[in-house]
């Protein structure tokens, strides 16, 4: 990478001098307390605070319809734009010290995990090619969702996303016809697919640490997960079959062999896997305290740190020309930086509201997942966390509705078996509804925009998971919930 480059890069992730000043306003004023004080109390929170949050969303799903060429200069800043309406009023309203602590809290604990993990398997992944060429005929795009949503339990839903959009997207770059193909990889590998262990999606990586065992997903909802999978593969069939043949059955040919390049990033990707794996079942008592109870587990510096490292092999490791043949830059990934730094900061006070349960401004949509007899509605659970899990952080999402059945592993695996499969197939196959459901939804979104597939708006891809997705879920809910 040379330094013009590098450079550029640097320069993507620049804030606004606003946005910096803020920051360091609300650090300067902020006075300490007592760590209690300084958490965000739900319960007192109107769903106003929730605007920023869903200005931010509208702006993703609008801008792109209406602004095209101002969005794809602006966004950044109009991201931070409806983080500041947050954070100042947040300033003036709830205190310097509780604001600051919120947004510390979330940039340490949740956002700086996460682009990071992302970083790691977006940059191991991007270095490994397909060589030769497969042409992407039906047959061909079935094998490729069929190995990507079983690879996805295995090593979580953006690893297998990651190491697949590129070759899958590279199959059927002569074919006219190509959204339905990245709208279906979104919908199997980027999301249902996950579903079947812990390592899968983040969801049921926290209940795994509240307890859950590794395999129960497995044996308790592979029924749920079959009965989804089987169903958007023949649809996908279906679709890509009729597209197909209405463009002459286009075929492409290639004197390549068909091979990798790359293999060297195939046990770095295990190390990923290895690290998330490792950060779950260490969970040290050690940590570093960052600012008052906000800490850093040595645990969890550990794979941040080891994920960090993977990824400097891989570029270090792997040829340029691997690179560039994928046509691999990292537009994608400083985009899902910006918009998601945003996204992480708007939904504190959403969350808030969510976390306090009965007592919040949302207790109404809290009451209908228990019925008067103080039974679990287990339609409800599924419904209300999918909803949630379109539009929010599907892992707080999963906690909040995990913590309202109940919080006892024990009890919800062996008492209320299906209320707790209830929740995690919401969280997990409802995160394919929106592009921000699921942390590589966005990323596949921009690698096939980057490689010239012009997929649909926000709304334009709502339209397809609610004529596709939401009448399997009602299905779904019919026989299973």
């Amino acid at each position: 990478m040379n330094i013009i480059m590098t450079r550029q890069t640097m320069a993507h992730f620049k804030l606004p001098g606003a946005f910096l000043a803020a920051l360091v306003l609300i650090l300067a004023l902020a006075t300490p307390a007592q760590a209690a004080e300084l958490h965000l109390d739900g319960s007192s929170l109107s769903v106003v605070w929730a605007i920023p949050f869903a200005g931010l969303l509208l702006s993703i799903a609008l801008f792109p319809l209406f602004a095209a060429g101002f969005w794809e200069h602006h966004f950044g800043k109009v991201t931070v734009l409806w983080a500041l309406l947050f954070l100042i009023p947040g300033f003036f309203l709830l205190g310097p010290s509780v604001t600051f602590y919120s947004a510390i809290h979330t940039i340490i604990s949740e956002y700086i995990p996460f682009i990071i993990l992302l970083l790691a398997l977006f940059t191991i992944a991007g270095g490994i090619q397909l060589k030769g060429s497969l042409s992407g005929t039906p047959l061909v795009n079935l094998g490729f969702l069929t190995i990507g949503t079983c690879l996805a339990s295995l090593m979580g839903t953006t690893g297998a996303a990651m190491l697949l959009i590129r070759p899958y997207l590279k199959a059927s770059a002569h074919r006219r016809y190509r959204v339905h193909n990245v709208v279906f990889f979104i919908f199997l590998v980027a999301n249902i697919g996950g579903s079947l262990t812990p390592l899968g999606d983040p969801p049921l990586f926290l209940g795994f640490l509240k307890g859950v065992t590794f395999f129960w997903t497995t044996a308790h909802i592979w029924r749920q997960t079959l009965f989804m999978v089987v169903l958007l593969l023949a649809i996908h069939f279906v679709i890509d079959l009729y597209l197909f043949k209405k463009e002459g059955c286009p075929m492409v040919k290639s004197d390549e062999t068909l091979g990798l390049r790359g293999s060297i990033n195939f046990p770095l990707l295990l190390g990923v896997v290895g690290l998330v794996l490792y950060s779950g079942l260490a969970r040290s008592k050690g940590f570093i305290t960052i600012w008052e109870d906000i800490t850093y587990l040595y645990s969890d510096l550990v794979r941040d740190v080891g994920l960090l490292a993977l990824t400097g092999l891989s570029l270090l490791l792997t040829n340029k020309q691997t690179r560039r043949g994928n046509h691999f830059t990292w537009g994608p990934i400083l985009e899902v930086a910006k918009i998601f730094g945003g996204i992480f900061l708007t939904m504190i006070p959403a969350i808030a509201i969510l976390r306090a349960g009965s007592a919040g401004a949302l207790k109404s949509l809290i009451a209908l997942v228990t019925n008067p007899a103080g039974q679990p509605v287990n339609t409800a659970y599924f419904w209300l966390t999918g909803t949630l899990s379109s539009f929010l952080d599907n892992a707080p999402t999963y906690l909040v509705f995990f913590n309202t059945a109940g919080g006892q592993a024990n009890v919800l695996m062996n008492e209320l078996p299906l209320t707790l499969a209830a929740i995690s197939c919401g969280a997990v196959f409802m995160g394919a509804n929106t592009y921000i459901g699921n942390a590589p939804n966005f990323m596949v979104r921009s690698i096939a925009e980057e490689r010239g597939v012009r997929m649909p708006s926000f709304f334009g891809y709502m339209a397809w998971s609610i004529g596709v997705l939401v009448p399997l879920f009602i299905l779904e809910t019919f026989i299973f919930f």
